[in-house]
């Protein structure tokens, strides 16, 4: 790379910083990504609450909607996020993400009259905004401030504490449910606690200040200095320059490069999200088909499996990938998850005498080995490799646009599921299986390796650099 003055300047310091600044903006980002995985899967739970308490008109197609409203709202909501977060600034905008989730959350809690399903749909369609917004967001103010040798465990720290989100949901409804509190006071609790989380970093987000990268590429040269002094620390003296980054929105679509690199990012999310999304929010519906009891006893036993699942499988696998992403590679971890994903869903398709009550240790290990390779793989692949393979001034779309396909994938997968999963689990993981096999092509085919390369490096972004 040739000399970019102040926009090097900039960047070389922040690749080699070290500081707790770093623990402060996985803390401030994570806490948001925490309540977007308890909020959208709690609700799994609650769709089977609800007609347990009279709700009526909780048909196949109502549970549907309830269950994945969020999703295709986050597609929506990632859009919007994703393009205002270059268009305005990352200061501009980070923060009001979480005060649409929490007036969804509330919402949904306190402001839903019984058996009416539209207005918690609508309630629901808020929070879903929110959460889309978070997802393009968190993960570029992250990487604008990692350096090169610990960029993917600090953006996968972020999305680990998506692992957390999901034991809580299930620890919770367990706690709810075995202390005797009635079902009808439950759902509702278990709604609103999740705003609390992002009621606690909201002021923290709005007070952070514009990341430099951004800054120092928008030609705002000495506000990047002293942003980065304030936030990190680190002083780097700059001159008067007009120097810019100059990758307008379309480029993502212009550039050959980055438009096959864009449907490698967006189209493997989809294809990973539509099973971790289809199989953890209805994941009481799938293990309804191993287990005999009913009502309330049968729901107890599915959150209690669920909580395995999620505790000895999920979450370790959530954190192996964030510490070793940066010494083993993104690309590696994801072709292996997708690799593991197709073997296991294809073991389950082809033995469906597994999706039957007498093989139900064998049916958990199974499908806790597939949990284990989604972390371990592409669920927290997916979301790191947005925000690093995209200029700076497009970045936010770039991972917008990412995200949108991933949660197009856990929409379609959690509607579609509701109605596969009567049909038997056979054709549902007939169709994982053939689903990982063409994530794992486009990964291999469309993808580069960030690890131990600068996010300006791995974007191309010298070649869009200019001087007014």
């Amino acid at each position: 790379m040739g000399d970019n003055g102040n926009i090097d300047a900039i960047n070389a310091a922040l690749d080699n910083g070290k500081g707790s600044y770093h623990l402060k903006t996985i803390l401030i980002a994570g806490l948001g990504f925490f309540t977007d995985a308890y909020d959208l899967f709690i609700i799994g739970t609650i769709i089977v609450i609800l007609p347990l308490i009279g709700w009526t008109n909780m048909t196949t197609t109502a549970s549907a909607l309830v269950g994945s409203i969020s999703l295709i709202a986050a597609v929506i909501g990632s859009l919007i996020f994703g393009r205002l977060l270059d268009y305005l600034g990352r200061k501009a905008i980070y923060g009001t993400e979480l005060i649409l989730l929490v007036i969804g959350a509330l919402g949904s809690a306190f402001l839903t009259p019984f058996n009416n399903v539209n207005i918690l749909i609508m309630w629901r369609f808020i929070l879903g905004i929110g959460i889309g917004g978070d997802y393009a967001t968190s993960s570029v103010i992250m990487s604008e401030y990692s350096n090169i040798t610990s960029r993917g465990k600090y953006i996968g720290s972020i999305f680990s504490m998506q692992s957390l989100g999901l034991i809580v949901s299930s620890v919770l409804a367990l706690i709810f449910f075995k202390s005797g509190i009635p079902l009808d006071i439950t759902w509702k609790i278990l709604l609103a606690i999740g705003a609390i989380p992002s009621l606690i970093v909201i002021y923290y987000r709005r007070k952070l200040p514009e990341p430099p990268r951004y800054t120092v590429a928008m030609g705002r040269s000495r506000e990047a200095a002293n942003n980065l002094k304030s936030y990190t620390g680190i002083n780097v003296n700059v001159s008067d320059s007009n120097q810019r980054v100059d990758a307008p929105w379309y480029t993502l679509f212009t550039d050959r490069k980055f438009l096959i690199t864009l449907i490698g990012t967006a189209g493997a999310w989809f294809l990973m999200d539509w099973a971790f999304y289809g199989n953890s929010i209805m994941s009481s519906r799938i293990f309804a088909t191993i287990i005999t009891a009913k009502g309330l006893p049968g729901l107890t036993t599915s959150t209690e499996y669920s909580t395995i699942i999620f505790t000895v499988a999920a979450l370790p696998g959530y954190w192996l990938a964030t510490f070793t992403l940066d010494k083993i590679g993104r690309k590696p971890i994801q072709l292996l998850g997708f690799a593991m994903l197709a073997l296991s869903y294809g073991i389950l398709a082809l033995f469906p005498v597994l999706d039957s009550s007498a093989y139900v240790t064998e049916f958990l290990l199974l499908y806790g080995f597939s949990y284990f390779f989604m972390m371990f793989g592409p669920n927290v692949t997916t979301f790191v490799y947005p925000s690093e393979v995209f200029p700076v001034t497009t970045r936010g779309l770039g991972t917008g646009i990412s995200a949108a396909g991933g949660k197009t994938g856990a929409f379609i997968g959690t509607f579609a599921d509701a109605f596969i999963i009567v049909s038997g689990l056979t054709h549902l993981m007939v169709i994982l299986a053939v689903f990982s096999i063409i994530a794992f092509v486009i990964t291999l085919i469309c993808l580069p390796e960030p690890k131990g390369r600068s996010i300006e490096d791995v974007s191309r972004e010298i070649e869009y650099t200019k001087n007014d």
